[in-house]
């Protein structure tokens, strides 16, 4: 067991519901990781539809919960031979605070046609990057190794014409071997692409789709992650998880808020 599994854990709580606890370890300030948040309320999706793996991930964050106690509704939509189609809402104090839908499976009976037109970062590899460090890091990223090559993220202006761009390897910190649904918590663990070149406090996340294409093998993982659409403080970013082997793992796009520093 890791952290992520002790802290997403769910257990039943009557027809479609699931009870389960915020973790204040996941927190980015006072509110919790939307990635965390995906992967927990993911947790009990999987358990309603009785299938391992998540293949698709739609959250949209209506207001952050407290650590504490919540619960998770579910709702399957439909159950196929293949894919189970299954929605549900992340509530606490009575209020709704992630709205979600997603498509569940099992990644090892998946089978066909396979095209991929791109290729992993070319960065220097985990021993050669830098562990993320600072004075003032949230509490979430030290439940990450997450290294980063030297001089990262690149520093594009606001106006050069270039994307903003994050990439890195990580690992859960304490040792153990990813599942499936850690890659949705990486998915939304690196430093937003505007962070620094933009010198921003906040981007709280709006909406996060998480699209999971194989499982984690025991070691590192390769996040790469580009924002090309900054508008009126609205920004996406586009994102590629990739294992030490070369295989795609997932991708996941999200839109985000630009709040000033405090």
């Amino acid at each position: 067991m890791s952290e992520l599994d002790d802290d997403t854990a769910v257990r039943a709580a009557g027809a479609g519901t699931w009870s389960g606890s915020v973790s204040p370890r996941w927190n980015v300030g006072s509110a919790p990781n939307g990635g965390y948040l995906l992967a927990l309320a993911a947790r009990a999706m999987l358990a309603a539809s009785g299938r391992p793996d998540p293949l698709s991930v739609t959250a949209h964050y209506v207001t952050p919960p407290e650590p504490g106690a919540v619960t998770v509704t579910t709702e399957v939509v439909r159950a196929g031979r293949r894919y189970a189609t299954v929605a549900a809402a992340l509530c606490q104090g009575g209020a709704e605070r992630v709205r979600l839908l997603s498509a569940t499976g099992d990644l090892a009976a998946q089978e066909g046609p396979t095209r991929v037109a791109a290729e992993p970062p070319g960065i220097p590899g985990p021993d050669a990057c830098e562990p993320l460090a600072g004075e003032r890091l949230p509490e979430a990223v030290h439940r990450y190794d997450l290294r980063l090559p030297p001089g990262s993220p690149t520093p594009a202006g606001p106006s050069d014409g270039r994307p903003f761009e994050v990439t890195g390897w990580i690992r859960l910190a304490d040792g153990s071997v990813p599942c499936a649904l850690a890659l949705l918590a990486f998915a939304d663990a690196f430093p937003p692409t505007v962070l620094r070149p933009l010198g921003v406090g906040w981007v709280p996340t709006i909406e996060l789709t998480v699209h999971v294409r194989g499982r984690p093998a025991p070691g590192w993982v390769l996040g790469a992650f580009r924002t090309r659409f900054l508008v009126d403080g609205l920004l996406e970013e586009d994102g590629e998880l990739w294992g030490e082997d070369g295989r795609l793992l997932a991708h996941a796009r999200q839109l985000a808020l630009i709040l000033p520093r405090r």
